[in-house]
């Protein structure tokens, strides 16, 4: 039987072999979409969704105005705003809706995807391909000893919190500004 520590190991060493398959041009772009867009809006679902929501609240640190689709204060949505919708396999059916919606009210969309080749990574004008087993896949991505689609969802995480290390730097946005946007009534 493996031990907590060996299997924290083994999970460090996947993520490992995820970094080093990232393709830097892709995650600069993705940051490009971001710094341009009016007003950011994400979607996700599930333990992917929960890392996409951080995100989402990173980004309202950064100073960027940025919406979580289900929450009911959420604007419409239109051009000049960008949609990042996270969908481990590429094909969720209400994340797929979701981004039809967005695209139609004239949108740019980004998934951020485990397998570029399902129904809505395929139709997003932009993908940020992260290559760790996802629940689902297909495609060749790092593979992991974990259950479903753990290794994409923790990826996505750090991930995320990187992009918004390299954000904050790209758009001179210092750690006490960040603070300073922290919600104060908790």
């Amino acid at each position: 039987m493996e031990t907590i520590t060996s299997g924290f190991e083994r999970a460090v060493e996947e993520l490992s072999q995820v970094a080093k398959r990232l393709d830097e041009a892709e995650i600069s772009a993705f940051m490009d979409a971001i710094i341009k867009a009016k007003r950011v809006f994400l979607i996700g679902v599930g333990r992917e969704g929960l890392s996409t929501r951080a995100f989402t609240m990173r980004l309202m640190h950064l100073g960027k105005e940025a919406h979580w689709i289900w929450d009911d204060t959420t604007p419409s949505i239109g051009p000049g705003d960008l949609l990042i919708a996270t969908s481990g396999s590429g094909s969720i059916g209400h994340i797929d809706y979701v981004h039809d919606q967005a695209v139609a009210a004239g949108a740019a969309t980004i998934v951020v995807t485990g397998d570029p080749s399902g129904t809505t990574a395929q139709k997003a004008k932009q993908r940020l391909f992260l290559p760790a087993a996802v629940f689902k896949g297909k495609a060749d991505v790092v593979p992991s000893t974990q259950p479903m689609g753990n290794l994409f969802e923790q990826a996505l995480l750090i991930l995320f919190d990187q992009i918004v290390i390299a954000l904050a730097e790209r758009m001179q946005v210092d750690r006490e500004t960040m603070v300073g946007r922290h919600r104060n009534v908790e």
